[in-house]
């Protein structure tokens, strides 16, 4: 789930769970104030349908939302997020572009511009470099990559450019992993 959407449903769950057990007046103070800065935006959506929708997904649960996210995602084909958290303008981008090659004759296949790398295998004698790697890389703990490693072969980046995916590719070379670009 990204970001935005586990901190709304995280907000949502604090207030419904805030509804339900009595506060002090110092709390209930503290949970208008953030309740206003967050519902800034409510009064700007007079759209009674839209309206309707956000009291239904205020109403519920946090898997519930989960599940929502996800079905939105797939039926509005929204990719999610890398975790290298590449920049948002490709993402922006998407849709113009989208427009402009359905609009174009397919005369040509597009070339692969965004790659998967896959760890293939590792040097056990550098096994502690790689993870140290893998883990700058990633953005995960000694542990997670550690297994993650050991695990190999495994999917190490979605939708990496060429030029990223060469680099990572010499690197991990170096350190005595083998990683592959498909």
């Amino acid at each position: 789930m990204a970001t935005p959407c586990r901190f709304a449903a995280r907000s949502c769950a604090r207030q419904l769970r805030s509804a339900a057990s009595p506060r002090s007046s110092a709390q209930m103070l503290r949970v208008s104030c953030t309740t206003r800065r967050y519902n800034s935006t409510e009064a700007a959506a007079v759209n009674p349908k839209i309206a309707d929708i956000v009291d239904q997904i205020s109403k519920l649960t946090l898997l519930e939302t989960a599940d929502l996210v996800s079905s939105l995602k797939s039926k509005l084909n929204i990719p999610d997020m890398p975790i290298g958290g590449f920049a948002a303008a490709p993402a922006a981008a998407a849709p113009a572009a989208a427009a402009e090659e359905a609009e174009e004759a397919p005369a040509a296949p597009a070339e692969k511009t965004l790659f998967t790398l896959k760890l293939q295998s590792i040097d056990a004698a550098a096994k502690a470099k790689i993870i140290k790697e893998v883990k700058g890389m990633l953005g995960l703990s000694l542990v997670d990559s550690k297994k993650f490693v050991e695990s190999a072969p495994k999917m190490m980046k979605e939708n990496v450019p060429k030029e990223d995916a060469e680099k990572i590719i010499a690197t991990m070379k170096e350190l005595g992993a083998v990683v592959v670009m498909e």
